[in-house]
């Protein structure tokens, strides 16, 4: 009988440690979210954000669990390190000496790629929290009151170094969360980070829907928009693509092996959340710049940038379309794919094995994948409508609800193939057992 449950957590005590470590991690996230940096006015700060809650400041304060509006030590969230691992990756393909380090030198190799990540991230970090520190001096709350209690470099450095530990900080809980809880610790901490905020967000609604801003048909749209795009999400998610795989009868010593059918599963989505992620970081870093700057033709550019404009949205469709081939490319390799195939003396009905195989793969896997970046830019760039028109806050935005859900199902996921990984071992240390007593 299977394992499933809350109540098999004690029979599984390594499995109940790693949710704990997750849990605890997770904990220590939300309480740094409250340490503020030192030397600015919480109060005007957090006028300035109300009065940007639908701006590209509210995207930004989402990935970042709230800390950019409360101006905390992880107000930078664990954006700059996801900047870093693109341009790593995109280095990754050009660079002859990066490929060698990703595949030739295995496991070393993939700790000198992360040791690079890390160094670009701190760099990455210095950057904006300077800038955010020289935004923060020429900016002012709608009343008119100044955001920084007192301008200069000794202000700029102490922002710039506090924000650089935070997400450094970050990072290396990410890491241990990867290591010792269960699912990814990135994706974790953007999700507790959403999360976290969907209580003000429902706060806020029901605010505007008391003051006559919303009214009840338009909520009831929502909520009846939000369910349908959640069970979307869910179904396309569950989607995959089977390629049917025929393995031929063949002699292995005196027995006869082979001559079964099988299939090879490709997801619709592949990359999963990773494109919206990579896509939303790629136009906030600059864009987040031209905001804190108080050179005219960048405040222009911020201006365009905003999530509701059509340049935004065609650039974020793009990115995500761009970053669902890529990430795809290195998932899945179809050459190594046809070869193993191949080699355990399979092929496909109707395709020859070899590079017809392979050309095949790659066909059904290029087509899969433009579905699914088509799907993921709707449900991304769709909300943005509601957003906009009916002034909802940004929490139900399509990139949170796809990051909520993808993340949702890969951590039950992994919980899931844990209990039955554990089962199986334990079934065959039962056999083994039994083996040993009759001896």
């Amino acid at each position: 009988m299977a394992l499933s449950g809350v109540e098999n957590l004690a029979r599984l005590p390594e499995l109940k440690k790693k949710l704990l470590w997750t849990f605890v991690l997770l904990a220590v996230y939300r309480v740094g979210i409250h340490i503020p940096v030192p030397g600015v006015d919480s109060h005007a700060l957090t006028e300035f954000f109300n009065s940007a809650s639908n701006t590209l400041f509210g995207l930004f304060d989402m990935f970042s669990g709230g800390g950019l509006k409360k101006l905390s030590i992880f107000a930078l969230g664990i954006m700059p390190y996801i900047s870093s691992s693109i341009i790593l990756q995109l280095l990754t393909v050009v660079s002859p000496e990066l490929k060698r380090l990703s595949k030739d030198e295995g496991a070393e190799g993939r700790k000198k790629i992360t040791q690079y990540t890390r160094y670009g991230t701190v760099i990455i970090t210095c950057i904006q929290g300077l800038g955010v520190a020289v935004g923060l001096e020429s900016m002012s709350s709608p009343t008119g009151q100044s955001l920084v209690l007192l301008s200069g470099w000794s202000f700029r450095l102490v922002t710039m170094i506090t924000l650089t530990a935070g997400t450094v900080f970050l990072m290396w809980l990410g890491e241990q969360m990867t290591k010792k809880g269960i699912g990814n610790g990135i994706s974790m901490i953007i999700f507790a980070g959403i999360v976290a905020g969907l209580p003000s967000a429902l706060s806020n609604t029901f605010r505007l829907v008391s003051a006559g801003e919303l009214s009840l048909i338009i909520l009831f749209l929502i909520l009846v928009v939000m369910g349908a795009v959640l069970a979307f999400i869910v179904f396309v998610e569950r989607g995959q693509r089977r390629i049917p795989i025929h393995y031929a009868k063949r002699m292995l010593g005196r027995r006869m092996v082979g001559g079964q059918t099988t299939h090879l599963p490709l997801r619709i989505n592949v990359a999963g959340v990773i494109p919206p992620i990579f896509a939303s970081s790629i136009l906030l870093f600059p864009a987040t710049l031209a905001n804190f700057s108080s050179v005219e033709w960048l405040k222009k550019i911020s201006g365009y940038m905003t999530p509701s404009s059509i340049i935004y949205n065609i650039a974020y469709i793009a990115l995500i379309l761009f970053f669902a081939y890529f990430y795809t490319a290195i998932l899945f390799d179809p050459k190594s794919i046809s070869e193993n195939i191949q080699k355990q003396g399979g092929f496909i009905p109707g395709i020859r094995p070899g590079a017809k195989t392979r050309e095949y793969i790659d066909h059904v896997l290029s087509r899969i994948t433009l579905w699914g970046a088509l799907y993921m830019s709707v449900i991304c760039v769709l909300p943005m409508i509601l957003i906009s028109q009916f002034n909802i806050p940004f929490y139900f935005g399509g990139t949170s609800l796809l990051i909520v859900v993808g993340v949702s199902m890969d951590f039950m996921g992994k919980i899931e193939s844990y209990l039955i990984s554990r089962q199986y071992e334990g079934l065959m240390g039962g056999g083994k057992a039994r083996v040993k007593g009759r001896q």
